[in-house]
């Protein structure tokens, strides 16, 4: 009878060396689009904070006076009104510009249209750009003048 040869032959070495990379290649693709969705998800989550908190911000405004919330309103030229609200105030009329960012990712805006007497439609947008591309949430939202219903 034939002894084996011990060891390995080169074919048997060259297939392990192809799965093991195989193997590896998949774990690396895997690491990253985790953590990919995680950085996603992280900005998501942040970005709907952001415009929760613009929301009620305006809401707060309006509750203060009526009458100086739609007078900020009104201050831009023609609707939609639109602002840039990187920081919690008023701010300058029109998209917000490049160095108005929040965590220098966001930017946030909030346009109104349907200015009445006692009432204001407004949609509060927080908009990022990553490596998969520009990415956005909106809140839409109506305000009345409920004092003036007493």
């Amino acid at each position: 009878m034939r002894k084996f040869l011990e060891g390995q032959s080169l074919f048997e070495v060259v297939l392990a060396l192809g799965l093991a990379t195989l193997i590896i290649v998949a774990i690396v693709s895997l690491a990253t689009n985790s953590i990919r969705n995680t950085s996603f998800s992280r900005d998501k989550t942040l970005s709907t904070r952001y415009t929760q908190e613009a929301t009620e911000w305006l809401r707060g405004q309006r509750d203060e006076d009526w009458d100086v919330f739609t007078a900020n309103i009104i201050f831009c030229p023609a609707p939609p009104y639109t602002q840039c609200l990187d920081t919690l105030s008023w701010g300058d009329c029109g998209a917000c510009g490049e160095d108005e960012l929040i965590e220098n990712k966001f930017k946030r805006e909030v346009s109104f249209t349907e200015v009445a007497a006692d009432s204001v439609s407004m949609e509060v947008r927080v908009y990022w750009t990553d490596s998969q591309g520009l990415h956005e949430v909106r809140n839409n939202t109506s305000l009345t003048d409920w004092r003036s219903q007493f």
